[in-house]
């Protein structure tokens, strides 16, 4: 591939966590569309968009650098799924679900960084 960063396997998983984010998202009341609902796709879209800017930044600092702003974004969806499930948004189930497909990347994100 031309691109470095599709090579990355936490790339793929990335993905499929924002398509899992844009359907949970989409269940959360109409009143918080423009809330926490687009907040939560912003959150989890930047995953993916700082991961792959800082994939050909040039060196191993600056990169490390953009998936620490990766992590940060998966933290912010993790609460906002906590505030969620506080609030009925999600049931226990889909969070469960979700904050494990959130483990599962920054594991990935870490392990890259350090590597």
């Amino acid at each position: 591939m031309a691109f470095r960063f599709q090579n990355f396997p936490v790339y793929k998983e990335i993905k499929i966590y924002i398509k899992n984010v844009y359907h949970h998202s989409s269940k959360f009341p109409k009143d918080e569309q423009f809330g926490l609902s687009s907040q939560l796709q912003r959150a989890a879209t930047s995953i993916a968009l700082n991961l792959t800017e800082g994939s050909d930044r040039g060196s191993d600092k600056k990169f490390s650098h953009f998936i620490q702003m990766a992590i940060g974004s998966l933290n912010e969806t993790v609460a906002i799924f906590d505030i969620g499930l506080d609030n009925e948004f999600i049931n226990g189930q889909s969070y469960d679900i979700m904050i494990g497909q959130a483990e599962n990347i920054v594991k990935q994100l870490s392990g890259l960084r350090r590597s």
